[in-house]
């Protein structure tokens, strides 16, 4: 399991993130857009390893590919959108978190930033990166018949 120390670094970590992708905003155009979206995927592969403190950081790393192909797909579909209108105190929250308009690119964006996420997780959260080793003595091996 994680300590919670590296829970705490994790944590820092994801308000550096926000921050840092709160001022892509600054970049404007199609490479703030793209560094935007590979930041999003940064931010959700390391609260993931917050909330799953138990899965390799890979591991992690692929759930969050997955879970903002998801996002990017109820955009498509338009439900991000009808979530933000049904939401109108929170509609600029909603559409912060969940954006509003498809764009393709930003699935690469994703790509990049959930491998780089993962990497993050192994850095700030190193035991994060294996698996836990069962309890108890190893077993010996045996000698070549």
């Amino acid at each position: 399991m994680v300590p919670e120390r590296s829970r705490a670094r994790l944590a820092v970590t994801a308000v550096v993130v926000v921050v840092l992708g709160l001022a892509t905003t600054a970049l404007g155009g199609v490479v703030g857009d793209l560094v935007g979206g590979a930041l999003y995927a940064v931010l959700v592969t390391v609260l993931l390893a917050i909330a799953l403190p138990r899965l390799r950081a890979v591991v992690v790393g692929g759930v969050a590919f997955a879970v903002c192909v998801v996002v990017e797909l109820l955009q498509l579909a338009g439900v991000a959108v009808a979530l933000a209108d049904a939401a109108p105190t929170l509609g600029s929250v909603v559409r912060l978190v969940l954006g509003s308009t498809f764009w393709a690119p930003d699935l690469a964006a994703y790509a990049v930033g959930a491998a780089a996420g993962s990497g993050v997780v192994r850095l700030v959260s190193p035991r994060a990166a294996t698996t836990p080793r069962p309890a108890g003595p190893r077993p010996t091996p045996r000698p070549p018949a």
